[in-house]
């Protein structure tokens, strides 16, 4: 049954697709491949414009986003045919192929993709008059524009890669935590070992999360680090690299490691995650009161996560992009390290997560890199 509250799902995203969502001048036509459960993936414009700095757009009437370029570029790279590289360490600003016409009672939010967070490309939309990221205001009608970092490693992109995705909602999304208590009592979200984790087992918050945790026992290796000098990432393609040439193996001592400042790893949670049909969620970052942690870069799941229609998948793992910061940092198996909250749709799916995908899916992952790597040596 549809619900006039919630994020909008694939069925009502594609209805809304050359009215509310649309290509700008000059883009080709939205594909369905671009279509999720409950986001719709955005495409990279044809030109990447490197920047001295990222910035927050302002609220002045008419400012427009190539006023700001003009004061900041000092160059531009070319994403058409081969595509263009984008060096380490630097900001760029890329135009979207996708604009917006919403109604009043509709507003966006924006994640990285999981492809984007796992290879450390830090990401962030702006909206042209509202000083916020990965947000649009309510009946917001313009363009959309991405911020591009690569924090690791220098990448290859092109013109309609996907690194960005968008989600519709109208009304109040977020369950209260007595909602998601009821909903966990209903049908488990969360499990470890196989085994539901019963409710006293589990931490609710007020916001409608759940507080989850790392797990490093019983993997080897427990995590990848991010190496220092690799080649160049390119992102659109399948198992092409090898994924020695661009990690290194972290192995746990005494169920904890040490992070270094300032690199990057990947780990995944002790817990399996399951979404039910008609939920959604998204990772949000732990209180910074326990520790200098930067993670979770691309938080968002999709309906049916880890879930499958008969029960017997036990939930799948999520994947923690992870970078300490100022000092060397330990941690430790079982330590919270995220929270996982939860939102409900207008209504079901017409397709759950990983269903009718033709490459490959994180649904069945564990401690799963990026899609451009070999899952093993060649």
């Amino acid at each position: 049954m549809k619900s006039s509250t919630g994020i909008l799902v694939d069925g009502e995203l594609r209805r809304e697709l050359g009215t509310w969502i649309r290509p700008v001048e000059g883009a080709p036509p939205i594909a369905p491949a671009q279509v999720q459960p409950a986001s719709l993936d955005l495409r990279l414009g044809p030109t990447a414009y490197r920047i001295r700095a990222g910035f927050l757009p302002d609220r002045k009437p008419g400012r427009r986003m190539e006023e700001r370029l003009a004061d900041l570029a000092t160059s531009s790279v070319s994403l058409e045919g081969d595509g263009g590289v984008l060096e380490r360490g630097l900001v760029y600003m890329v135009a979207l192929e996708e604009e917006l016409e919403l109604p009043d009672e509709c507003s966006a939010r924006f994640n990285p993709r999981s492809s984007t967070g796992r290879c450390d490309l830090f990401t962030r939309v702006l909206v042209p008059g509202h000083p916020r990221f990965d947000e649009t205001p309510r009946g917001y009608a313009g363009k959309l524009w991405l911020e591009v970092a690569p924090l690791s490693f220098p990448v290859r992109l092109h013109r309609g890669d996907r690194l960005a995705q968008l989600r519709l909602q109208r009304g109040r999304t977020g369950l209260t935590g007595d909602e998601l208590r009821a909903v966990h009592r209903e049908t488990p979200l969360c499990f470890e070992g196989g085994r539901a984790l019963p409710e006293k087992e589990l931490h609710f918050d007020e916001d409608g999360a759940i507080a989850m945790r790392i797990g490093l026992r019983g993997r080897n290796p427990c995590g990848w680090r991010a190496a220092l000098h690799t080649d160049v990432l390119r992102f659109r393609e399948t198992a092409v690299h090898s994924r020695e040439d661009f990690w290194e193996p972290v192995h746990a001592r005494s169920d904890g490691c040490i992070l270094d400042p300032g690199r990057f790893y990947i780990f995944a949670s002790r817990e399996s995650i399951r979404i039910p049909p008609l939920l959604a969620a998204e990772m949000l970052p732990i209180d910074v009161g326990i520790g200098e942690l930067r993670n979770n870069y691309a938080g968002f799941f999709d309906s049916g996560f880890g879930w499958s229609e008969e029960g017997s998948r036990k939930g799948t793992p999520a994947v923690l992009e992870v970078r300490a910061h100022d000092v060397p940092f330990l941690i430790e198996d079982g330590q919270v390290f995220f929270r996982l909250r939860f939102f409900r749709t207008a209504e079901r799916p017409e397709r759950l997560y990983g269903e009718g995908r033709g490459g490959r899916s994180y649904g069945e992952q564990d401690l799963t890199l990026a899609r451009p790597f070999q899952a093993s040596s060649s």
